[in-house]
C-alpha cells in the first residue's frame, strides 16, 4: 500500500481504526443488500411485478449512492475500504440466496437485509459517539433511519 499523509482530524488512530472497521461491516452489509436488491429487481415476477420492480429499483439506486458514501468515510478516516466480493463475504451478515425466490419471499429477505444493516450501524454508532466523530455518527444515524423505514415498508407488504 502507498504511504499516505498522516490524518489529523482530532480522533486518535486507534479510535479511527475501530470506527473504520465497523463502517467496513456496514459497507459489506450495504453492498450485499445492494446486490440482492438489484438481483430481485431483475428477476421478480408475478401479479405484483410492477410495484415490486419499481420499489426494488428505488432501493438499489439509493444503496448505490450509500455504499460510495460509506467507503469514502472509511477513506477519510485514513483506512482502506473493503471493496472485493471476498472481503464483503467475510464481513457481511446478510445471507446468500440460492436461486430466485418467489416475489414475497424476496420482500421478506430484503426486509431482513435492511434490518441487518440497521444492526451493523447500531453496533458501530457508540464507537463514533465516544470518539466525538460527528461525521460518522451522522452517516450511521442517517443510514439507520433509512433502513428502518425501508424494512417497515417491505414488512408492510407481507
Amino acid at each position: 500500500m502507498q504511504p499516505t499523509y498522516p490524518v489529523h482530524i482530532g480522533i486518535d488512530e486507534t479510535r479511527r481504526e475501530a470506527i473504520a472497521s465497523g463502517l467496513g461491516k456496514v459497507l459489506a452489509d450495504s453492498y450485499t443488500l445492494y446486490l440482492q436488491t438489484h438481483n430481485f429487481h431483475w428477476n421478480v415476477t408475478g401479479p405484483h411485478f410492477r410495484d415490486l420492480h419499481l420499489l426494488f429499483e428505488e432501493q438499489y439506486t439509493e444503496l448505490s449512492t450509500a455504499v460510495d458514501e460509506i467507503a469514502e468515510r472509511i477513506r477519510t478516516l485514513g483506512f482502506p475500504a473493503p471493496g472485493t466480493y471476498k472481503a464483503f463475504l467475510s464481513l457481511t451478515r446478510i445471507r446468500e440466496v440460492d436461486g430466485i425466490p418467489e416475489a414475497f419471499e424476496m420482500v421478506k429477505i430484503l426486509a431482513e437485509g435492511n434490518e441487518a444493516v440497521v444492526r451493523a450501524c447500531r453496533e458501530t454508532l457508540p464507537l463514533t459517539q465516544e470518539a466525538g466523530d460527528e461525521s460518522s455518527s451522522a452517516l450511521l444515524s442517517d443510514r439507520m433511519r433509512l433502513h428502518e423505514k425501508s424494512a417497515w415498508m417491505l414488512r408492510s407488504l407481507l
